[in-house]
């Protein structure tokens, strides 16, 4: 048995071989290089890519196939509650390992206990802790390789994307971000044909900046409106500008300068100063935000009228920014109309009601912020029958000092 010196240095090497190998390796060699390291350790290793629909996870290695669901299986649930958990299956006694890259669910790493003759490894602290670390690395690389590689993508859009549905995964960031005071964490629905609603985020210091858009119609036009927006607010951000009002006017005048019909988007724009919790905000003809303290809604962040990005008016529009004291544990649900205007087959809408309803049986199970985000979107889609007719955008911040250690794995003491 290896003292923990010698398990160090043991894993110090594995870990320097992915790294060095990762330099060169393509997308999808990265689950062989990764067995190749392992298996001087007496074990196997199968890294897994969650898709956007968060529906399956699909081996990252040359061969196709082999495809595990999110629902109904172990490793689906190693996923969805970011904890390593132990099954015995065909192969034999195996972890699975959630992998992060940062803060966002990319998929699962399964580690072999049983894959290397005679090798008899054991479950244990040590271990997992090291398996933990392993897929942390997993996933930086994995996100990396995706950037250009089409296999990678169309492994992880889980089949064909519409043109502006393309046009706005390679704009938005990462689902979600955490630092040890917030976390961030965003869907989009239907994720394969998406055309006008996005979110975006910037952190910088103690302060996150936040938007939501909701773009008119639902074709390549509207993609574009909402692309121009969150180019122009991000360019007004790194230009200086700190002013809200200012960042909805510099959208205004960029998306209203475009040739062709009157074009708009509805959006949220809103900056949490996360060491204070002092929260900006204006709505643009956005569905206002929903305020979770202690478990419970209690009430939505309204503010007075203002258009749509894109609309302008002579003489300037009377915008105010709003301002909210959050409290620490405070959750803050942004969405867009998709989301309650979604109907079944009855044409009954799914509500503001059922949304908060679910949002606070999600804060009850404790359950982290993207995989509270992950059944609200299911739920959603399962409203309207697996299809819906309009974009859905739900965005969560939860500013807490544990809400990141909902997304990580409990590892025991060694």
């Amino acid at each position: 048995m290896q003292t923990g010196q010698q398990a160090a240095a043991a894993w110090a090497n594995v870990l320097a071989q992915i790294i060095d190998g990762g330099h060169l390796a393509t997308g999808e060699q990265l689950s062989t290089m990764v067995d190749r390291a392992v298996r001087e350790m007496g074990l196997t290793a199968d890294v897994l890519m969650v898709d956007l629909a968060q529906h399956a996870l699909t081996p990252v290695r040359p061969e196709p196939g082999g495809e595990v669901a999110v629902s109904g299986t172990i490793a689906g649930r190693a996923y969805q509650l970011g904890e390593i958990l132990a099954a015995t299956d065909d192969r034999g006694r195996a972890l699975w390992v959630p992998m992060l890259d940062g803060a966002d669910r990319a998929g699962v790493v399964r580690i072999g206990l049983d894959g290397v003759p005679d090798a008899g490894v054991e479950d244990g602290p040590l271990l997992r802790r090291w398996v933990w670390t392993l897929a942390g690395l997993v996933g930086h690389l994995v996100m990396t390789k995706v950037v250009y590689s089409d296999r990678l993508r169309r492994w992880r859009s889980g089949g064909p994307l519409s043109l502006p549905s393309e046009l706005l995964w390679q704009l938005v960031p990462p689902r979600t971000f955490a630092t040890e005071r917030v976390v961030v964490s965003a869907i989009l629905e239907p994720h394969d044909q998406v055309a006008g609603d996005a979110y975006d985020y910037n952190v910088e210091g103690d302060v996150v900046d936040l938007a939501v858009f909701d773009a008119t119609g639902h074709d390549i036009r509207a993609g574009v409106t909402t692309a121009l927006a969150i180019t122009a607010i991000r360019n007004a951000r790194r230009a200086g500008e700190k002013d809200l009002v200012a960042v909805a006017a510099w959208a205004d005048a960029f998306i209203s300068a475009q040739p062709g019909p009157l074009q708009f988007t509805t959006a949220v724009l809103a900056r949490l100063d996360t060491a204070t919790g002092v929260l900006e905000y204006v709505l643009a003809g956005h569905p206002p935000p929903l305020l979770i303290r202690h478990g419970k809604v209690v009430k939505e962040l309204t503010a007075p009228p203002r258009p749509p990005l894109g609309v302008t008016v002579a003489g300037g529009l009377p915008t105010a920014v709003e301002r909210e004291q959050l409290e620490p544990g405070d959750r803050l649900l942004l969405y867009s109309d998709g989301v309650t205007e979604a109907r079944d087959a009855d044409g009954v809408f799914f509500g503001e009601q059922r949304l908060v309803e679910l949002a606070e049986h999600a804060v009850a199970a404790e359950l982290s912020a993207p995989e509270t985000l992950r059944r609200l979107g299911a739920a959603v889609l399962e409203h309207q029958g697996g299809r819906l007719q309009d974009d859905a955008t739900l965005l969560l911040i939860d500013w807490s000092a544990g809400g990141h250690h909902r997304m990580f794995p409990t590892l025991p003491d060694v």
